[in-house]
């Protein structure tokens, strides 16, 4: 019998407006676009850079009443400095975000995108 192997995880984020998502990821984190299953008013569409796939779902103005926490991903990353480099100027993040050393022994940085759900790029050190 072939054992099961778990290849990728492709993480759907709440947003209000597919549209300005797809701007963000695409013009300010250096993402493309996957898919949108409509071009000009996407309730769902899908970004992708080197490696990675995420989700983007449109909800309701009403599902934004709630103060619920948002989805946090941790995104592995090869060369984390880098990246910080390449996003600082971009205005996505706030000015006091830094690269750091934790003391699970990685280096990472995190901020949030438009609608709250949180990114952490970090690399193992």
């Amino acid at each position: 019998m072939n054992r099961p192997t778990l290849h990728q995880i492709h993480p759907v984020l709440p947003v209000q407006n597919v549209l300005a998502a797809l701007f963000f990821y695409t013009q300010k984190l250096g993402f493309e676009i996957a898919f949108a299953d409509d071009p000009k008013d996407p309730k769902y569409a899908g970004i992708k850079r080197d490696h990675i796939e995420i989700h983007l779902q449109w909800r309701d103005d009403k599902d934004w009443d709630f103060n619920v926490d948002r989805p946090m991903l941790r995104i592995v990353t090869q060369y984390v400095d880098s990246l910080y480099e390449e996003l600082k100027d971009k205005e996505v993040f706030h000015p006091e975000t830094a690269v750091v050393n934790t003391d699970w022994q990685t280096r990472e940085f995190a901020f949030y995108d438009l609608y709250k759900n949180g990114l952490t790029f970090y690399q193992n050190i």
